[in-house]
């Protein structure tokens, strides 16, 4: 009899220790997040290739719609990599793949209409890719990214405005992870779209948030 109460006691007593460690773990990872913060220090970045992080990122198109306002696309799939140099966005590279079967324009009659042969022909041009070439520097932590744009069998270089938002550990993931946020503006004419013009105007304004984690721990 003894026996089994002392046993119960110990069993309570190290379930009792693990949910306190449980606790603590959870109360630790919870300061972290909220006291998280990131460094604009470009030159902090461990040197190396990155991948976007596939939760945390967001590419939409939007066109004039009747002059009435923007009509905003956004694409659910997309990869990238990031060659992240230790001169910072001045040397560092990227290539990007949007898939364009992934099309959303929260109205599904149109996602066929804008995915079909009149406009992305998905069918046969599946793939959306960007590739920078060159950089620009603006100001701290800012600048110019030009590169190669191809969308259906065409490519055409396009000007992106770029802002490097910081750098740190994920407090969650533990990853290094970088941040960016990005805008630029092309002719959908000079990519072969001009289909619907004027009703659907022909400037595209591209807007991007992306984060890019660490391939290998640092």
């Amino acid at each position: 009899m003894h026996d089994s109460r002392f046993l119960s006691r110990i069993h309570t007593l190290r379930a009792g220790l693990l949910i306190a460690l449980a606790l603590s773990m959870s109360a630790c990872t919870a300061l972290s997040v909220v006291t998280h913060s990131v460094s604009p220090d470009e030159a902090s970045v461990p040197a190396g290739l990155y991948q976007l992080d596939p939760h945390h990122w967001n590419v939409s198109f939007d066109v004039d719609h009747f002059k009435y306002s923007r009509f905003v696309m956004r694409f659910d799939k997309t990869t990238a990599q990031l060659n992240w140099n230790a001169a910072g966005m001045d040397q560092s590279t990227v290539t990007v793949d949007i898939d364009a079967t992934s099309l959303d324009t929260n109205v599904p009659i149109l996602n066929k209409m804008v995915s079909g042969p009149d406009m992305l022909d998905v069918e046969h041009s599946p793939t959306i890719h960007f590739a920078s070439t060159a950089f620009k520097r603006t100001g701290d932590s800012k600048g110019e990214l030009t590169g190669d744009l191809t969308i259906r069998g065409t490519t055409r270089p396009v000007t992106l405005a770029v802002t490097f938002n910081g750098h740190a550990p994920n407090p969650l993931t533990k990853q290094q992870t970088l941040g960016f946020s990005a805008d630029g503006h092309f002719s959908r004419a000079q990519f072969g779209l001009s289909t619907w013009y004027p009703a659907v105007g022909d400037d595209v304004h591209v807007a991007i948030q992306a984060e890019f984690d660490a391939t290998t721990p640092n």
